[in-house]
């Protein structure tokens, strides 16, 4: 018998009084984050919510999501976390697909108006029975959105203690659904087993306690899996503290390094870029640097590829080499990792961790000598796609799960990611990979950041147009690039289209949207 909620009730057994959650002015610790979730759980028993229902929950990284997590969980729910930007129609498709009984939403800001298209999606879908209100204010018990019930209310006179249901290891504990690239999104089951496994892991090889210490700028979207596993999960199981941080930017994230003596960070690479950047163009002094890069002793990188010269800028920056992971939504998410202190190549995504082989396949799921597919087996490996047969008969065989990634495998066993199968770019019957030319591109002096897709050609099928933002005081012209390139790069991989943005549509997790470049 096994339920992930043991994460919370573990640190509320054993260090009750240290903080585990830090929301601005709000410091809670173990004892009453797991009271508040024990509240939930008795909520959620009260309106008839039952062992294997499904219970979603939209919410950035706030004190709530944590509450109704693991309260669910406690109740023996599934947990069906949901991207704060849906649109109704897009929530609507998700509680409906999922099977949700129940929907907890943050009421949302001006600019980000959630609970006004979480209500409206929740009306849309007859299934769905009990709508509950997280609001902005705390403590709030009038929700601002007519006919909602805010979660204070509804928590009032509910016991602050729970008898957890003791699920089976193989019960699906949360459904992340994929990002629906390629056709609608999926919902990936991932266990109870899945998830504890994991996050021991993670926790194992994202270790940022030096002398007892152990905080982490909790960044991540933790409706995603990176955050949810390799921040939260991870980091409840070290017992450490998570200051929330609900939306990234790179300012209020340095000085919350500073003010609360962050010790490990872990981020996508667009972050990583976004924290050099607010260094590199700020005014002297503006951030205590020396203070920053002393009390961080770890960080790691996942979500996309992390650029060589991104990883090395940063390493001379703060102090610290990143390690860079590999996983997916449907691995729960760690498949394996690059450790600098350990055994690390540049570039490379590392070894398979504890539990888990990996392997390079063919269309065919032939065994691939030193190119091909990733292919992955072990205790990370999802149940499979919520209610998707066919879709699951594609991608797992034996065990298997294939994961759309192309990679190659040197001598040492080191994986490097070449490209997302379906991002590659055929030209003329050749094979281009966007990686391969961002990598290139991103050692260019006055390159900040880049982005290459495939766009339609006449005669050559498709071309690779690279998405450029240049660093402050560049005068860099596209031919100056696309020459520049061409000296470095093969004819038929080079890009012969380059344009300059601002900025670069990115998803809620911090990664380039790439199908929003045309």
């Amino acid at each position: 018998m096994l339920n992930l909620s043991v994460l919370l009730e573990d640190g509320a057994r054993s260090v009750p009084d240290k903080e585990c959650l830090v929301f601005g002015d709000l410091r809670l610790n173990y004892a009453l984050t797991d009271m508040i979730a024990n509240q939930v759980a008795n909520l959620l028993v009260a309106r008839g919510v039952r062992p294997g229902d499904r219970v979603a929950l939209a919410s950035p990284n706030l004190p709530y999501f944590p509450f109704v997590y693991f309260g669910a969980l406690k109740a023996g729910a599934v947990v069906v976390p949901l991207n704060v930007l849906l649109t109704p129609r897009e929530i609507a498709y998700h509680l409906e697909d999922s099977g949700a009984t129940a929907l907890f939403a943050f009421t949302g800001t001006p600019e980000l108006p959630l609970g006004e298209r979480a209500f409206e999606a929740f009306q849309q879908v007859d299934t769905c029975e009990t709508y509950i209100d997280l609001p902005a204010a705390a403590g709030a018990t009038e929700s601002a959105i007519d006919g909602a019930e805010t979660l204070w209310k509804a928590l009032d006179g509910q016991p602050g203690t729970f008898e957890t249901v003791q699920a089976n290891a193989d019960d699906t504990a949360v459904i992340i659904y994929t990002s629906g690239t390629t056709g609608r999104p999926k919902g990936a089951e991932l266990s109870h087993h899945n998830l504890m496994t994991n996050a021991i892991v993670a926790a194992e090889l994202f270790n940022p306690h030096p002398d007892g210490r152990d905080v982490a700028l909790t960044v991540l979207p933790l409706f995603h899996i990176f955050g949810q596993t390799v921040v939260l999960n991870a980091s409840l199981y070290r017992h450490g503290t998570l200051v929330l941080m609900p939306r990234f930017d790179a300012d209020e994230a340095l000085k919350l390094m500073d003010k609360e003596g962050v010790t490990g960070f872990a981020g996508v690479p667009t972050m990583y870029w976004g924290l050099l950047n607010a260094v590199q163009s700020a005014e002297p002094g503006t951030y205590d640097l020396e203070k920053i890069a002393g009390e961080i002793v770890d960080a790691c990188s996942g979500g996309s590829s992390l650029p060589g010269q991104l990883a090395e800028d940063f390493a001379k920056t703060f102090g610290v080499e990143i390690k860079e992971g590999y996983g997916l939504s449907e691995t729960s998410p760690v498949v394996s990792f690059n450790n600098p202190r350990v055994r690390a190549k540049t570039g490379s995504i590392g070894l398979p961790v504890w539990g888990v082989e990996m392997k390079l396949i063919d269309p065919d799921w032939n065994d691939a000598e030193d190119v091909g597919e990733i292919a992955v087996r072990g205790h990370c490996v999802m149940k499979g796609y919520h209610n998707r047969p066919e879709a699951n008969a594609e991608v797992i065989r034996n065990g298997w799960f294939r994961t759309g990634d192309i990679a190659r495998r040197d001598e040492d066993g080191f994986y490097f990611i070449i490209d997302r199968s379906k991002d590659m770019i055929i030209r003329g019957g050749y094979n281009v990979y966007p990686r391969e030319i961002e990598e290139v591109l991103m050692t260019h002096p006055e390159v900040s950041l880049a982005a290459v897709v495939g766009v339609p050609h006449e005669t050559h099928g498709e071309e690779a147009k690279a998405f450029v933002i240049r660093g402050a005081d560049s005068t860099l012209t596209e031919q100056e690039l696309v020459d520049w390139a061409k000296e470095r790069l093969a004819a038929y991989k080079y890009p012969r289209q380059v344009e300059f943005r601002t900025e670069l549509p990115m998803t809620a997790t911090g990664k380039i949207l790439k199908r929003e470049l045309t």
